[in-house]
């Protein structure tokens, strides 16, 4: 038997791609403006400075609310009952978004050891 919502969550869908996109924005705002301001404090020689990523967690929090949003209201449309939509949906969405903030943390890192010419790809 074939599972088939009544209303599927469609606003929910359109929330959570809305939130994840505006959040992107200025996450990426944000993390150009604290790149720049590293590099314009001369921050390659000075060992005090650290790359603070703080101003980053809640446009990033709003990026992962937003796609954890986006793929269960996913899974619901394409059919999941809603728990086991936010049952699969919720565990995928917090684990990319915790391998996504080691990573930036561990490359912001890297860059502050070895410097801006180091994330060269093209030499």
């Amino acid at each position: 038997m074939y599972y088939y919502p009544l209303q599927p969550p469609y606003v929910l869908l359109a929330i959570g791609i809305f939130a994840a996109l505006s959040s992107g924005v200025a996450f990426a705002g944000t993390l150009k403006l604290i790149v720049q301001k590293w590099q314009n404090d001369g921050a390659e020689n000075n060992s005090h400075s650290r790359l603070s990523n703080r101003g980053l967690l809640v446009p990033f929090l709003g990026i992962s609310i937003g796609i954890g949003m986006f793929l269960c209201s996913g899974f619901e449309i394409f059919g999941f009952p809603p728990l086991l939509a936010y049952a699969v949906g919720v565990p995928v969405a917090l684990f990319t978004s915790l391998l996504i903030w080691f990573q930036l943390g561990s490359m912001l890192t890297f860059m502050e050891r070895q410097g801006m010419q180091s994330l060269n790809l093209d030499s």
